[in-house]
């Protein structure tokens, strides 16, 4: 482990890491509260096409990718909330157009296909200083949102007609709940890529949930797992010399599964031993 911290770029792929495993999560519970949990899915669509763009204007794909992710999350919100189109197919349209238009733009700016595709499966050792402080400043504004509006959004996102009784502005809620899910896909494509960024957002918020009761204890404890495992995956990608990105994911898997057949034998046998009392 000391010898990692010798490498400046592992400290700062390290760093990078933590900071996606604390924010992926901190969004990701939002969106399974709101059976969205595809959404980071459609971001990192959209995400393709603001990198593409990046390269055809020959300026930082981070910084396009945060504005069109953005608007296309704006775009979403609107569709669904204003239009007669629902939220799955809105997001299929997420999808397809942000995959359609990420070819087409990278193809009219002649690219680098290895470029593009340490955005699609992440990159976490090639973080510079520069994207580094980007990540950083993004994170912190990711969990100042749903950190401090945490009883707002848990409103919206749990009943979104008893929200609009109790006078919250519902609306603005959502925009700028798209908004900051839009900016963490931004911030973790480094890390485990646009295609995987979902899987980072919703399965450590899907394990705690079999193990916590109360919305912030899950919070937290999604956070928590979550940076444990973008920390380890990190550091077992370097000396496995594997995708940051499907290491991590995998780890996040492996503990999912794990947590499950665990909980799903602890029901088996305390089902077992009331059935035995009851027959006694």
């Amino acid at each position: 482990m000391l010898e990692l911290l010798s490498y400046d770029f592992m400290v700062r792929a390290l760093i990078a890491a933590l900071l996606v495993g604390v924010t992926a999560p901190a969004v990701g519970v939002y969106l399974v509260q709101r059976r969205m949990s595809l959404m980071g899915d459609g971001m990192g669509h959209i995400a393709l096409t603001g990198v593409a763009l990046g390269f055809l204007l020959g300026t930082a794909p981070v910084l396009t990718a945060v504005i069109v992710t953005a608007l296309g999350a704006i775009a979403l919100e609107l569709i669904r909330s204003l239009g007669r189109t629902s939220g799955d197919v809105a997001l299929a349209i997420m999808f397809y157009g942000g995959i359609a238009g990420g070819v087409l733009i990278i193809g009219l700016s002649n690219g680098s296909n290895a470029s593009l595709t340490s955005y699609l499966f992440g990159s976490l050792l090639t973080t510079s200083p520069q994207d580094l402080v980007l990540i950083t400043g993004l994170a912190v504004g990711v969990l100042v949102v749903t950190l401090l509006l945490r009883p707002w959004l848990f409103a919206v996102c749990h009943d979104e007609e008893f929200a609009i009784v109790a006078g919250l502005r519902v609306r603005f809620l959502n925009l700028l709940l798209a908004v900051t899910a839009a900016v963490t896909v931004t911030v973790a494509m480094r890390a485990v890529g646009l295609l995987l960024v979902s899987a980072l957002m919703v399965v450590p918020v899907a394990t705690v949930q079999q193990l916590t009761g109360g919305f912030l204890t899950t919070v937290l404890a999604a956070i928590g797992l979550g940076a444990v495992v973008a920390f380890t995956g990190a550091i077992g990608s370097y000396y496995l010399d594997s995708a940051s990105g499907a290491a991590i994911v995998v780890l996040a898997i492996a503990v999912f599964m794990l947590v499950s057949i665990g909980t799903g034998l602890h029901r088996l046998l305390r089902g077992r031993r009331a059935h035995s009392a009851g027959s006694c």
